[in-house]
């Protein structure tokens, strides 16, 4: 990336976060319903539980994405306020139910879930087994400590011999892992992939020295280094991804989701969940079903 977008990027994402009112968010953001939308829902479609969208979101303290309110039980954060909307439009309940990331696939495949919400990026892979309706475009960043020596991270050769946490079965450990085999023809080091499941864990290997680099969401990243200062973004992912509801191949529920996401889209309620969550830089104007994902 360009210095100039660079920096755009990092003003305007960290002007964003700072802006965030956690308290205030913690008031849940309605949609009307959507007629238009609700006419897409396939007759006789199975819910999960029937009059209600069940969707599972990220069990983590993941924030802007998802994360636990005051009350230390009540979830909110983009990903919920989203799942709301959805709700909302098609004349449902909604239900969240906090996941795993590596339980989530099983999950739509087994019928757990009406839908998945856990900032899943659209793949090619994936788009074998199940569809996708777009609402972020996202890529990932690179993260350190704030007095940590690395500047920047733009290439496999900044992180041989670091050790990186990533997620096991996400996008940006197939990165990693591709990029350590591209070191090791150079005859560099690879990076030690590090494999934790949970936020707090990460930000004590970085701030412990644990680990040398965090590489997750960009939208996580950036809310981090603004919210608390103790981390810095250093660089982002190679490449950009469309992030997207997630339901079961084929089930035709797909169409009503790209439907009521346009709604709110064109209502504007969808504008406001991504602007008080500092996510309004990765907004879309329209919801894409299955667009080209990302190939490694």
């Amino acid at each position: 990336m360009k210095q100039g977008l660079w920096a755009l990027l990092l003003v305007s994402t960290l002007s964003g976060a700072q802006g965030i009112d956690l308290k205030a968010n913690e008031t849940p953001l309605h949609s009307q319903r959507d007629e238009a939308a609700i006419a897409r829902i396939p007759p006789n479609f199975a819910f999960v539980e029937p009059g209600t969208l069940t969707v599972a979101i990220s069990a983590l303290n993941s924030p802007p994405l998802a994360l636990l309110a005051s009350d230390n039980r009540t979830r909110i954060g983009s990903d919920p306020d989203i799942a709301r909307l959805l709700a909302d439009s098609l004349g449902l309940k909604l239900k969240l139910v906090p996941t795993a990331w590596e339980d989530w696939p099983l999950g739509i495949s087994a019928g757990r879930y009406d839908v998945a919400l856990v900032n899943i990026a659209v793949t090619e892979q994936r788009k074998e087994k199940y569809d996708f309706a777009t609402y972020r475009v996202d890529s990932l960043a690179f993260s350190v400590k704030s007095t940590s020596p690395i500047e920047a991270v733009h290439g496999p050769e900044d992180l041989s011999g670091r050790k990186v946490i990533v997620g096991s079965g996400t996008n940006q450990e197939k990165i990693l892992l591709g990029w350590n085999t591209e070191n090791e023809r150079a005859g560099r080091k690879p990076a030690l992939p590090v494999y934790l499941t949970d936020d707090a864990s990460g930000n004590l290997y970085i701030q412990s020295g644990r680990a040398d680099v965090f590489f997750g969401p960009q939208s996580v990243a950036f809310y981090k280094a603004a919210l608390t200062g103790k981390t810095k973004v250093v660089g982002l992912g190679p490449k950009k991804a469309y992030v997207a509801t997630t339901t079961k191949k084929g089930n035709g529920l797909v169409e009503a989701l790209k439907a009521a996401l346009d709604g709110a889209i064109a209502r504007g309620e969808y504008q406001k969940v991504l602007a008080r969550w500092g996510e309004a830089g990765e907004a879309v104007t329209t919801s894409q079903i299955n667009p080209p994902g990302i190939t490694y």
